[in-house]
């Protein structure tokens, strides 16, 4: 089972969702941002690296909304939400195709790939 973070990033009362990139698994599919933990990270420095990577951006990170696995046709993931915040205002759209700012009733308007489907309900 591979064990990944994701981030649920707050800005007052929406939250931050990404588009995945076309090229990859589930590409077009909304995600909350992160990635794999490697080996001797904790989930928090994980995130912390991934947004880094995928944003250039900081961000400090909150508790543990939820875990969830997923079995996926290619491989099971098992998924930890943090809530979490920018630090400071850089943000750059590096390696998915769009970022939105969303509120929970805005939540239907867009597809979410499998593993992140269903979250929102948790936050």
């Amino acid at each position: 089972m591979i064990e990944v973070v994701a981030a649920v990033i707050f800005n007052g009362d929406k939250f931050m969702i990404a588009q995945r990139n076309l090229k990859k698994s589930q590409g077009g599919l909304w995600e909350f941002p992160g990635g794999k933990i490697e080996p001797g990270e904790t989930g928090e420095e994980a995130l912390k690296r991934e947004i880094r990577e995928e944003f250039n951006a900081e961000i400090s990170v909150g508790e543990l909304i939820t875990e969830v696995e997923h079995h996926y046709p290619e491989k099971d993931v098992k998924l930890y939400f943090y809530r979490a915040e920018l630090v400071g205002e850089k943000l750059e759209v590096l390696e998915h195709e769009a970022i939105a700012w969303i509120s929970k009733e805005e939540k239907d308007k867009y597809q979410f790939a499998g593993a992140d489907d269903g979250v929102v309900e948790r936050i």
